[in-house]
């Protein structure tokens, strides 16, 4: 009875032991994959999409760069075709990408007038339009109030 206790207890010390092993190559396995996705992560991070509205300082056709000076002050590679319509001086807002510390346009368009100073410009507009305020009427000669009979005291 001893040898076959010996004997199970033996066997399922050597099971445990290969799924131990089989247990650390998958995690390798699993952690591999794992490490690349972190890189193409970071990847993805460093081309993410940025914005910046500001007015165009230069605008440098032969090297392809635009100027732009916002929150920041940054230059710009873009297309030819981008930057056939800007002129020095225009608002414009800039979509672009940094890759290796180089930040590159992938969109430039005017950038919108914002509605408050439409409405500053009717509001000073109605004030020219507008005639001076005439005096108020005079009242009519007042009756002395009449009276209500009523219970005294109350």
């Amino acid at each position: 009875m001893k040898k076959i206790l010996a004997l199970i207890v033996a066997l399922m010390f050597a099971f445990s032991l290969t799924a131990a092993f089989a247990a650390d190559k998958a995690a390798d396995i699993k952690a591999a994959p794992a490490k690349e996705d972190k890189k193409a992560e970071l990847k993805k991070a460093a081309e993410k999409k940025h914005q910046l509205t500001g007015e165009v300082k230069a605008v440098d056709a032969k090297a392809a760069t635009i100027t732009l000076k916002g929150k920041k002050e940054m230059t710009f590679t873009a297309d030819e075709k981008m930057l056939k319509d800007v002129k020095v001086g225009d608002k414009v807002v800039v979509t672009y990408t940094e890759k290796d510390g180089k930040a590159t346009a992938t969109g430039i368009k005017a950038a919108k007038v914002k509605a408050v100073k439409k409405v500053e410009a009717k509001k000073v507009e109605t004030k020219k339009d507008e005639k001076p305020a005439e005096p108020a009427a005079k009242p009519a000669d007042a009756k002395p109030a009449k009276k209500k009979k009523g219970v005294e005291g109350c």
